[in-house]
This record gives structure tokens, C-alpha cells and sequence, in this order.
């Protein structure tokens, strides 16, 4: 018996639209993660981009377990000395762009290279509720209903 490998003109790539209303950020991005990379498909196929496109919406209203939107920080560094800087998820989420956070958390939970950044390129995360992807018709995934441990209220 051979090993299955998929051609790049035979993969299918579908749309799903997920609401992060009240789902625990990291069960979310572990399942968008699974979702980009293709593994929750028969076909998959490790050196290849055959995951789906996923869209995001109410990504402001996504809920953190535990104490970690006053504890957990994230860090970058200007690039002058003594440049570190912090900021925490609480901050982030009241800030002008709360998508950061799960774009954050996805990105650190798929491959290192550049098949996984060409597989981050398909994450589109927003906001509110309305989103531009309408003309895909992508399919609604519920994640909370997943798993009771899924939604937080």
C-alpha cells in the first residue's frame, strides 16, 4: 500500500466562520490552528497548504481562564537600548485592536516557516460581528457547543 500525498490542484479549501463570543481563547486558537493547518481532514498532507480559511468574528468578546487579563503580558523590543516593552492581554482587549490577541495565539500554535505563515495568511479575525466574507458563504462552526469547557460566562 502507498502513502496518500495530496497534489497541490486536488486540495479544496473551504470557508468557516467561527464566533469567539464567550469561548476560552486558548481552546479557540488550538481548534482555528487544527483548522489552518488542514488536520481535520482525511487528505492532509504535512508539506502542503491544505487547511481551510477560517474568519473570526467577535474576537473582543473572547474570555480568558483564571487571572491572565492583569497577569499575562506580551513583550517586544523597540530595537534601542532599553527598549523592552509590555503590555498586558487586558490592555490589548480594551485597546483599539483586541484581534491581536487571538492572531497571537494561533500564530504561536502553528509551524515556525514559511508554510506556516502561508497557512496564517488564511485567518481573518474582526472584531464585530459583521465581516466582508459573506460572498465565500462560509459554514458556522460552533466551537462552544464542542465541549462544555469551551464557553466561559
Amino acid at each position: 500500500m502507498k502513502t496518500f500525498s495530496i497534489k497541490a490542484s486536488e486540495i479544496q479549501k473551504n470557508w468557516i466562520l467561527i464566533d469567539a463570543e464567550g469561548v476560552v481563547l486558548g481552546r479557540l486558537a488550538a481548534e482555528v490552528s487544527k483548522l489552518l493547518r488542514g488536520k481535520t481532514k482525511p487528505e492532509y498532507t504535512p508539506h502542503m497548504d491544505c487547511g481551510d480559511n477560517v474568519v473570526i468574528i467577535n474576537a473582543e468578546k473572547v474570555h480568558m481562564t483564571g487571572n491572565k487579563l492583569a497577569d499575562k503580558k506580551f513583550y517586544w523590543h523597540t530595537g534601542h537600548p532599553g527598549g523592552i516593552k509590555e503590555r498586558t492581554i487586558g490592555q490589548l482587549m480594551e485597546g483599539n485592536k483586541p484581534e491581536v490577541v487571538i492572531q497571537n495565539a494561533v500564530r504561536r500554535m502553528i509551524s515556525r516557516n514559511s508554510l506556516g505563515r502561508q497557512q496564517f495568511s488564511n485567518l481573518y479575525v474582526y472584531t464585530g460581528s459583521e465581516h466582508p466574507h459573506a460572498g465565500q458563504q462560509p459554514k458556522v462552526l460552533d466551537i462552544a457547543a464542542k465541549n462544555p469547557k469551551n464557553k466561559r460566562t
